[in-house]
């Protein structure tokens, strides 16, 4: 782990005991208990399997998978064995992966879920090998023991009222936005619609709307095109998008057609980083995923120990098929050109000179980065 993570890892997790998580979820019995009785007591020679969704949103292997394995490792005393995998976005690949975990005889298996849905029976069929799961950034479906990722619908609210705030004097009913949402195999998608909608929704009009598969770019790009043609160029007052990566599909098509508007995105890439500071894209969504890490490593040697989550989870959480499952949901921050110094600069994720080359140092310049 290189030393800006460590620097972040750190950072975050001394100021984790301060923040206070939202609560949500139902009082009904959970799909997946964390009761200790079902798991003998171990040490910390323990196996954890963590399986990832995708490698085309930096986050997963830049972040996640070294903060989480790290994390893990100073919790057992550099002990667990960690077996990784990641989907490439492929449901059926991660079935298989889950089987491999099983077969592998792991004591806990840390899933995000490529399809939240998809993925039910494959941990359904680790629970009953004794493995308990918690699921990690995507609520995916099945006896889940616990959960932990960022407050979905807040992101969503965020960006909306991001948009709304760039639009300033122009965000009347006749002004004219463009949304491009996330895969509809994604719960969290669909919570980042709902959030985007509750702040959007009677402000502006949604004049094209689209359900974007897989969150490719690419997908985003060809979507922005077939809204600029349906809507009319000089119609579109801005951009929704839910990420990072199809923000900066938008955004080319938005380029190529000379349009210059706000755009949302979510992730705090370095590329929409960038984008920021030169002004081509409005804001992101900073996530601290230092504290993800940290409290999803610390559920799974819990659970692998045969421990409860009390003190870890103090939030309920609901999915299509289990209710009142234990949860930790961590805030969010709108990230712009004000506040990047005290976000991404300051938890390590980029330096100055990772953001600030060639094009954009006299933007960088001018956003007072240092």
């Amino acid at each position: 782990m290189n030393t800006r993570m460590r620097r972040a890892a750190v950072a975050v997790a001394a100021g984790a005991m301060a923040i206070s998580l939202a609560a949500c979820g139902s009082a009904e019995e959970a799909g997946g208990d964390n009761d200790s009785t079902a798991s003998a007591a171990k040490g910390d020679d323990i196996k954890v399997g963590l399986l990832l969704p995708e490698n085309q949103t930096a986050r997963y292997e830049k972040f996640d998978r070294p903060l989480i394995e790290q994390k893990i490792k100073e919790l057992t005393n550099g002990k667990a064995k960690i077996d990784y995998n990641n989907a490439k976005q492929d449901a059926n690949l991660q079935a298989q992966q889950v089987d491999t975990m099983i077969t592998n005889k792991v004591d806990v298996l840390i899933l995000d879920a490529v399809d939240a849905k998809a993925i039910k029976n494959s941990v359904q069929k680790a629970v009953d090998q004794g493995i308990k799961v918690v699921a990690y950034d995507r609520l995916a479906e099945g006896p889940i023991s616990g959960y932990t990722s960022f407050d979905n619908e807040e992101v969503g609210r965020t960006q909306g009222e991001a948009l709304l705030k760039a639009l300033g004097d122009k965000a009347t009913k006749d002004s004219k936005i463009v949304m491009i949402n996330g895969s509809v195999t994604d719960p969290n998608a669909a919570q980042f619609k709902k959030g985007a909608h509750s702040a959007l929704d009677g402000k502006v009009t949604i004049a094209k709307e689209y359900d974007t598969k897989e969150w490719k770019p690419e997908n985003a790009n060809s979507e922005m095109e077939a809204a600029i043609s349906a809507v009319g160029k000089n119609n579109i007052a801005g951009v929704y998008s839910a990420n990072d990566g199809m923000a900066g599909g938008a955004i080319t098509a938005l380029q190529a057609a000379g349009l210059k508007v706000p755009v949302t995105g979510q992730d705090a890439e370095l590329a929409a980083v960038q984008r920021i500071v030169a002004g081509d894209q409005y804001m992101s969504v900073f996530k601290s995923y230092p504290q993800e890490a940290n409290v999803v490593a610390e559920m799974a040697v819990a659970l692998a120990k045969g421990e409860k989550l009390d003190s870890i989870a103090k939030d309920k959480v609901s999915s299509g098929s289990a209710q009142d499952i234990p949860a930790a949901l961590i805030p969010v921050v709108s990230l712009t050109t004000a506040n990047i110094n005290d976000t991404v600069i300051k938890e390590g994720f980029y330096t100055v000179d990772e953001i600030c080359t060639g094009k954009y140092k006299d933007a960088c310049a001018k956003a007072g980065l240092k």
